[in-house]
């Protein structure tokens, strides 16, 4: 079979296609991760499914490596390739919301900012992350966790149908009565079978939460990480809250000689009824004095995006992540250990609460296996100067290092760096041989191989 040229690509696409020593090229090959540098061949801006089919044969019949790109936040840079072919979905941002069946469909390019201006409106809203620049397809196709997981569920136990671009160029839907093992490995399995370019996601009655950051000293910080490990096991599951090291960014809530100093920040979700919020927080105020704190009724959307400032695209990024079925002692020294030296104000360490709903999905009803954990620890690594890149790239490991051992054998794929596919496993746990299985079937010869991937 002749192979298809890139100005026969051009004829076959609405969106703009762009290859290097074209205008714009590089902006199209930029990503969120400035540590990334990768020059692609082509660079194809879809707006529709049948662009990112006709992409997908151009890779398939050139024997090109496959990049898809939905909000550009994959800290390993899986969303851009050398002498490859990216497929951009963020000219596709719609959000359709059916307030009746209380349901949205997103298409691939959608941010989470994006999906909750559109439901926010109708008073509903699903589990997304915890930056609303982040793309909806990754963090869903990698699990989805945030603020209302304990409550809802992760984002994948909220989606209830997919469209999707397979490896041979075919569109299918994906959900429980079609193609339902790819439904199955899609609900965590990452960007392994195919290009997703629409979700639909069940929704739920949120408008409006109590919440906020609140800031600790360092010397109460095992103080209120033991506190949060005990009350997270039965507190009510519409609290979402969780703890951090963050240095204090210079916001007006934080007293001005403070900024620039390492506190446990400890940001709070409430998504129950808002007379309820300052009762359900005030055992955590309780626990040690507050230094600061922005915390009251606000819109969830504006909870959702408002760490946007601390985390710019630009960055250098650098994390590592496990999940943490018990919170030790040891474990807890080992934070009190390195949280405290986070190195920049952009950089932190959050501990994501993953039970309550979340457990009431069994282990292999989705890819995502590990429903027996309770927290979601990241150490986020994210500077912008690249001179130090060495030294905060080593604050990460070290940290890692030290509680990795006190922590499960994986970890959230989301959260993965691009050194941890020797992990990929142990992420799964018991569902890694049946995601080979339909790996097989849909991409045998592994064209969505730039991901954490799973090898047929």
């Amino acid at each position: 079979m002749a192979q298809i040229t890139i100005d026969q690509l051009r004829e076959r696409v609405r969106g703009p296609v762009v290859a290097e020593g074209d205008e714009g090229y590089d902006d199209a090959r930029r990503v969120y991760n400035a540590m990334i540098d990768r020059r692609p061949r082509v660079v194809v801006r879809c707006v529709n499914a049948g662009d990112v089919a006709a992409v997908v044969d151009f890779a398939r019949e050139n024997g090109l490596p496959v990049a898809v790109r939905g909000g550009s936040h994959s800290v390993p840079g899986f969303g851009t390739v050398d002498d490859g072919v990216v497929i951009d979905l963020g000219g596709m941002r719609g959000v359709r919301v059916d307030p009746h069946n209380r349901t949205a469909r997103a298409e691939g390019g959608a941010t989470w900012g994006d999906f909750n201006a559109a439901t926010h409106a109708f008073g509903l809203a699903t589990t997304g992350g915890i930056i609303s620049t982040t793309g909806v397809g990754g963090l869903t196709l990698g699990g989805g966790i945030g603020y209302l997981a304990r409550g809802f569920g992760l984002s994948c136990d909220n989606l209830v149908s997919a469209d999707v671009v397979t490896a041979d160029g075919r569109f299918l839907v994906a959900n429980a009565r079609e193609n339902e093992d790819l439904f199955w490995a899609l609900r965590g399995g990452g960007g392994n079978f195919g290009v997703v370019t629409s979700f639909e996601f069940a929704l739920h009655p949120v408008r409006d939460i109590y919440g906020g950051p609140m800031f600790f000293e360092l010397d109460d910080a095992g103080d209120v990480l033991r506190f949060y490990r005990d009350f997270i096991q039965d507190a009510p599951e519409q609290f979402g809250g969780f703890p951090a090291f963050q240095i204090a960014p210079p916001l007006p809530f934080i007293p001005e000689n403070r900024h620039g100093d390492p506190f446990l920040a400890f940001v709070t979700c409430w998504a129950g009824p808002l007379e309820e919020g300052e009762q359900v927080v005030k055992p955590l105020r309780d626990v040690a004095p507050v230094v600061a704190e922005h915390v009251g009724p606000m819109p969830y959307p504006a909870l959702n995006s408002a760490f946007d400032g601390l985390v710019p695209p630009g960055l250098q990024h650098y994390w590592k992540a496990n999940f943490v079925t018990e919170l030790t002692d040891d474990a807890i020294a080992a934070h009190l250990e390195y949280g405290p030296r986070v190195p920049v104000v952009n950089s932190t360490m959050h501990m994501y609460p993953i039970n309550g709903a979340c457990h009431r999905v069994a282990p292999d009803e989705t890819a995502f296996a590990y429903r027996d954990a309770t927290f979601a620890a990241v150490i986020a690594g994210m500077w912008p100067d690249p001179a130090q890149n060495a030294a905060n790239t080593q604050w990460v490991r070290d940290y890692y290092a030290a509680t990795a051992p006190l922590s499960e054998e994986g970890g959230y794929v989301n959260f993965m760096a691009g050194d941890d596919q020797d992990r990929i496993a142990a992420n799964y746990k018991g569902n890694y041989a049946r995601l080979v299985d339909v790996k097989r079937r849909y991409d045998p010869d592994n064209l969505f191989r730039l991901n954490q991937n799973i090898r047929p």
